[in-house]
């Protein structure tokens, strides 16, 4: 069994293609976010960033991070998938803080 069909399983995907549609979803995601570090970042402290500030940047940068990947679930048709990996995610966190 492939590495596509062992997250079809994991994911409960209908298909393949949806699959594949849900990988490009967090790709694009994930070159977003890079993609608005640098501006941000210039933004706050001109064009000397001091290293601390990248790591505070993917720290603070999660709550936008999942709106952006409820968007591009949305834009590639995989909306109700993102919407509940979010949910799971975000109860994680909440039973972590709450132990």
């Amino acid at each position: 069994m492939g590495w596509l069909q062992k997250l079809q399983q994991r994911w409960k995907a209908g298909s393949i293609w949806q699959v594949i549609k849900i990988l490009l979803a967090f790709a694009c995601t994930g070159l977003t976010i890079v993609w608005l570090m640098k501006p941000i970042l210039h933004f706050f402290f001109g064009y000397e960033i001091p290293g601390w500030a990248r790591v505070l940047y993917y720290i603070l940068i999660l709550p936008i991070y999942n709106l952006v990947l409820l968007f591009y679930g949305f834009l590639f048709g995989q909306f109700h998938f993102f919407w509940e990996f979010e949910k799971r995610f975000f109860r994680r966190i909440a039973t972590m803080f709450t132990k």
